[in-house]
């Protein structure tokens, strides 16, 4: 979906202005010359195409409410700093289960008395966003399912509460969500632009580990590019959850859309990370942001008794960082770094200008190669 200028998801002034805003200046007054000198400034301004983007390293948390409230905080401040664009981590609401084994509810064999109370508190914590089990695409998007009767809107309001913190603040928001939907949860994200709300949502094909535990997998359809503009700029974005960012094929994914920036929400937390980041940032041509949250023991929901210390220790490092196109780091990776945002000012134009040794779509032999994703229509990328 693209969204054009009317649609824009920016609630700020653009670099641009029109020459109608001084053809009303006299001729020769300083007023008129001021104005051709910021008309002027402007427009070089514009072929910049710069926005400032950043990444919150903030940890996860299990109470939806504290969660969105943690988020608006940061948001709010955010836009005091002028940020444009922020992303935040993997299940980010919700709480990733750090270092739990859900109790192993899932393993032995059968008739053996199995321990559910940990897989209960994590879906306790889930959010309900009222989408349909397969997943609705354009049609939850655009609100076109049928409403409940007690209630103006589907879920329980953590959608018009997101919609609300973007709308308030100006900022563009893509934040990782533990969805739940017909029986199961999901890592999802969601992309929430400040005038129209949540444009684009997917869930994590490929959960890993003792994810598989508590996850299902989300279809390969919501690997669809989200496009819109702020402050001028045109933005393809997609993201890659955690582990998919280690599978090739859904980076390929990725870069067959033509995106210019890549999300990396993820809980991954070892300084392999970084350089995956990097190579991503070639690979792809574009602005990587990749949210990872610095977790302590004292901050891991209480249900987790797999770690019977609960003092500062930390249990996740973080490791967030933006990078550039040529796999320069922007910002981060602050490891052990609690609670710290990177900010960069970025020129999207930098997508654009790079040479033509790189592995983009319009050097990718289409005439030799065909890449497919089940059920999502590449073509249109």
């Amino acid at each position: 979906m693209i969204l054009g200028d009317p649609l824009s998801c920016s609630t700020r002034v653009p670099y641009t202005t029109s020459l109608a805003a001084i053809s009303n200046y006299p001729a020769g007054l300083p007023s008129r010359i001021q104005a051709e000198a910021f008309l002027s400034f402007n427009v070089i301004a514009s072929t910049l195409q710069k926005l400032r983007i950043a990444t919150a390293q903030v940890h996860t948390h299990d109470s939806p409410e504290r969660a969105l409230q943690v988020l608006e905080t940061k948001v709010r401040k955010l836009s005091s700093e002028h940020v444009d664009l922020v992303l935040f981590p993997e299940v980010f609401i919700g709480g990733f289960p750090r270092l739990s084994t859900f109790g192993n509810s899932a393993i032995g064999s059968f008739g053996e008395e199995k321990d559910y109370s940990p897989y209960m508190n994590h879906w306790r914590a889930s959010v309900d966003l009222g989408d349909t089990p397969r997943g609705a695409g354009q049609k939850w998007i655009h609100r076109e399912l049928p409403l409940p009767a007690n209630r103006p809107y589907r879920g329980d309001g953590t959608r018009e509460r997101l919609k609300k913190i973007a709308a308030a603040t100006g900022i563009f928001i893509i934040v990782g969500i533990l969805e739940r939907c017909g029986g199961t949860l999901y890592s999802s994200i969601v992309y929430i632009c400040p005038r129209l709300g949540i444009i684009g949502k997917r869930r994590k094909v490929m959960p890993t580990g003792l994810e598989r535990v508590a996850w299902g997998q989300g279809s390969p359809l919501t690997l669809e590019a989200v496009s819109t503009i702020i402050r001028g700029v045109k933005l393809r974005m997609a993201a890659a959850i955690c582990w998919e960012n280690w599978m090739p094929l859904l980076r390929q994914s990725i870069y067959e859309q033509n995106i210019n920036l890549f999300l990396g929400p993820t809980a991954h937390a070892t300084e392999i990370w970084v350089p995956l980041m990097q190579t991503i940032g070639v690979e792809s041509r574009a602005f990587v942001l990749s949210a990872t949250p610095c977790i302590r023991a004292i901050d891991l929901p209480k249900w987790i008794t797999e770690s019977a210390e609960r003092g500062d220790q930390i249990v996740s490092r973080g490791g967030s960082v933006i990078v550039s196109p040529n796999g320069n780091l922007l910002g981060g990776p602050g490891w052990d770094q609690e609670d710290d945002i990177f900010i960069a000012e970025v020129d999207f134009a930098d997508c654009e200008q790079l040479g033509d040794d790189w592995v983009r779509p319009s050097r990718a032999r289409r005439d030799a190669f065909e890449f497919t994703v089940d059920g999502l229509d590449m073509k249109k990328a």
